[in-house]
């Protein structure tokens, strides 16, 4: 043993994958192996400690094998069973909305407390391939202090060290261990052996801190420390050279860190890169993850809404099911797409069943709402009511099916004023069954509009600025859009208003590219996808659709067997473009891109990250990104501060490069494939992302920068839009018109409406956008409340508003323990 007092702490664990190469079953059969092993390992070594985290895996084990989960309470109770994490399963770290992240935390504590008395300090995601930015914040509002990781490993991010200060925008920092080398020891004792020697290189002589984590234990398929593990241990201890060899947690190890009051460095940077290809592989995953998310997140805000105006009871169990189900199919190697083919039928099965949940309490509320209205009956016309889920003022595009209209029939606000409206396809085929029109309405803050639908009352609205369509051609107030019937590409994106093109000269935009992509499911290795293998050619441009709301413009291409779709959609009354993308790909080991040269120079490419926004260099590397990114500089001719938002409602990956942004669509390498193993040339192997796939995204154009543009805000009205039914006449208590939550500051986002997890108070999340310190009030008239509160700069904050109004509301955590 070193003289020098140099300490390695031990880390009995198991790193269990609920679900990669097997599917759940088999995970829950493992966890329940896993644990009697470590249970029995504890029996043996009286001084052995084992750690595990993710509150799925200990619920899998309390529902199936009740006896095993009280053994493992008791060592709990005695302090030998170590929870790490907190956290509902170690999730993708990169792709999940920033509420999500929240929810791990909320549901994930609260279980570990109420079954075990304990909560948890440790921030624990050692399997995660990537690690956003504001992270730290999340953490540290949850009661974190540290945090565990492994992936980017030290050849893929140069940190100043294994253990360091990680800091986020809002200055929240945790004490932050990067796990060198592995997270498991191997299967032999000449791995373990091997690997505890290695990390005892990590203590440098005469370092001011000789302690270190040696993480040991079989994992990925579960396993922990065997007997032998233990024995060699042992042995190994009393070896000349190695320092000691101490059975520990992660817990012990940071208490011994912080004791120490160490001068450590602090990185204020997002921790990547290690698989940057499976933020854009199997596109359905990532495609019902946004879905299930502003589903859930719509339900929760409306039923809140419902409770408190009209009495309708808040689904608090149903609700926690379905994002419990979300945040399984969060799991690292579900979400990002890198499991074997039958695990997607279960996520889609899971996540299908959080959404219908979603779905079914989202119409209840809003019904619940819609019926107490106060609609008076008039002959011939048929009342829609329209919600706005979020706490702005929105202008959205309205579609909705209706029984039979007449062409005649027009459409009047609730001041009886008319609204245009136009007649599309109806989503029916029958013959005489169904009418679809859309329009567009002007919605209050979080709250409801009531149109109506009028018989022959005279000429139809046309909009104030109308549109200007040609064959190949779209233009408003605003843009004016010009597609190459030849390509299928834009050629122009005009600024009207600015007098600004968009598309850089030469060049087109929208283009489909293929790629080459002979990468595995992660694409190891991979940083930049460039390979160009071909382009999709157009065999159709075509106007299908005009009248005085929108305009659209399809372009039709394909490329071998594939075929692509874009339905450019421009609205009268809005100042983006609307793309809807319909593709049937059909070939394999290629990668397709959307390409965007923007007419622009010194620019600055900004990606939106869960509960915030990151700056990264226009370098051409594959990003994870949320929502929008953004690319701004100057016009070449004027100098104005210019750019363009790319919103999307499904995709997580991009590049910019040479002022050119390129938006990733989906990858088609074989599923579960991980170098260095080779395909074999006879098998018959399984290919991602095969067949039909729809998404939207729109550009939004703008002077000055992303905030200017309000990219926040229109990404999460792309993301949730206005909801519209039909209702019928009726009295009640509500106006037609009324907003139930607004916020005066432009860059305060309400990210979630819900009610408290212990008793009947409202929880407002809400967040600062714009890395802009704000004083914003808050205004809830059902609750009769004016909630005054201050942002520091990308500050999340979660405010606790009582019904019993004479009770203040306050500030607590992200758990609701404060």
């Amino acid at each position: 043993m070193r003289d020098d007092g140099a300490t390695l702490h031990m880390i009995g664990n198991a790193h269990l994958d609920p679900v990669w190469l097997w599917q759940w079953p088999e995970g829950l059969q493992e966890a329940k192996a896993t644990f009697r092993s470590a249970l029995d390992r504890l029996n043996e070594t009286e001084d052995f400690v084992f750690t595990s985290s993710s509150a799925a895996i200990y619920e899998w084990v309390e529902e199936n094998a009740p006896d095993l989960f009280e053994e493992i309470r008791r060592r709990v109770a005695e302090g030998r069973w170590q929870i790490a994490g907190g956290w509902w399963i170690q999730p993708d770290c990169n792709i999940p909305g920033g509420e999500s992240y929240v929810r791990q935390g909320l549901y994930g504590q609260r279980y570990f407390r109420e079954k075990f008395g304990v909560r948890t300090t440790i921030g624990y995601n050692v399997d995660s391939f990537g690690h956003h930015g504001m992270l730290p914040q999340i953490l540290a509002k949850m009661g974190m202090d540290s945090y565990v990781f492994m992936r980017p490993q030290e050849h893929e991010q140069d940190l100043p060290g294994w253990l360091f200060w990680w800091e986020a925008d809002d200055g929240s920092r945790v004490l932050t261990f990067r796990i060198p080398y592995a997270y498991t020891a191997g299967g032999t004792l000449e791995d373990l052996e091997e690997h505890i020697r290695r990390n005892a290189d990590v203590l440098t002589p005469g370092a001011a801190f000789l302690e270190s984590m040696c993480f040991y234990g079989v994992g990925n398929h579960g396993g922990g420390p065997t007997k032998q593990n233990l024995q060699r241990i042992a042995e190994l201890n009393e070896e000349p050279g190695l320092p000691r060899l101490h059975y520990s947690s992660p817990r012990a190890f940071f208490d011994r860190a912080q004791a120490a009051n160490l001068s450590l460095p602090t990185v204020h940077d997002e921790l990547q890169h290690h698989a940057s290809g499976c933020y854009a592989v199997h596109s359905g995953v990532k495609r019902w993850n946004r879905q299930a998310e502003n589903l859930l997140l719509a339900a929760e805000k409306w039923s809140a809404i419902a409770q408190q105006v009209v009495g309708h009871p808040y689904p608090l169990e149903d609700l926690t099911r379905a994002w419990k189900q979300l945040l399984f199919n969060q799991f690292h190697d579900i979400l990002a797409g890198t499991s074997l083919e039958s695990a997607y039928d279960d996520a889609r099965d899971t996540y299908g069943e959080a959404m219908a949940i979603g779905k079914r309490r989202l119409h209840h509320a809003l019904q619940a709402l819609s019926w107490q209205i106060d609609i008076p009956a008039e002959e011939g016309m048929m009342p829609i009511v329209v919600f706005n889920p979020h706490a702005w003022p929105s202008k959205a595009g309205v579609e909705l099916e209706f029984g039979r209209l007449q062409d005649s029939d027009v459409l009047l606000d609730d001041q009886g004023e008319v609204v245009p409206l136009q007649r599309v396809q109806s989503l029916a085929t029958v013959a005489g069954g169904r009418t679809r029109h859309c329009f567009v309405a002007d919605l209050p803050a979080m709250g409801h509009r009531v149109f109506r639908v009028a018989p022959r009352l005279g000429q139809a609205a046309q909009p104030a600025q109308p549109l200007v369509v040609g064959e190949t051609s779209l233009e408003n107030a605003w843009l004016r859009l010009e597609i190459d019937p030849v390509t299928g590409y834009v050629t122009s994106l005009y600024d009207k208003r600015h007098t600004v093109e968009v598309v850089r000269s030469g060049a087109t935009m929208a283009r489909p590219v293929v790629i080459a992509d002979p990468s595995d499911t992660w694409s190891h290795g991979v940083l930049r996808f460039d390979d160009v293998a071909g382009a999709f050619t157009a065999t159709k441009v075509k106007l299908v659709e005009c009248g005085p709301i929108r305009a659209v413009l399809r372009a039709k291409s394909c490329y071998g067997a594939s075929t692509l779709v874009q339905d450019f959609v421009l609205y009268a009354e809005l100042s983006s473009v609307e793309i809807r993308v319909t593709v049937d790909w059909r070939e394999r080991f290629k990668l397709l891109k959307l390409l965007f040269p923007l007419n622009l120079e010194q620019t600055e490419a900004t990606y939106e990250i869960p509960y915030g926004v990151i700056q990264r260099p226009e370098n051409g590397e594959e990003e994870p990104y949320q929502g929008w990114l953004d690319l701004t500089g100057r016009t070449p001719d004027t100098g104005l501060a210019y750019g363009l938002s790319i919103l999307n409602d499904g995709k997580y990956s991009a590049h910019v490069t040479d002022r050119e942004i390129g938006l990733t669509v989906l990858r088609s390498p074989i599923y579960a494939h991980h170098d260095p193993y080779v395909p074999e040339p006879d098998c018959n192997y399984s290919f991602i992302d095969q067949g039909i796939q729809r998404f939207t995204y729109v550009l939004l154009p703008h002077a000055g920068d992303w905030r200017d543009g309000q990219a926040v805000r229109r990404a999460a009205e792309l993301n949730q839009p206005a909801i519209a039914m039909m209702e019928t006449y009726h009295d009640g208590s509500l106006p037609q018109r009324v907003s139930h939550l607004s916020v005066d500051a432009d860059n305060i986002m309400v990210s979630a409406l819900k009610r408290a997890e212990d008793d009947d108070a409202l929880i407002v999340r809400c967040y600062e956008t714009a890395g802009i310190a704000a004083r914003a009030t808050l205004r809830l008239p059902a609750w009769n409340r004016l909630v005054e509160t201050t942002f520091s700069p990308y500050e999340i904050k979660t405010l606790r508003v009582p019904r019993d109004e004479t009770q203040p509301a306050v500030e607590t955590d992200l758990i609701e323990w404060q």
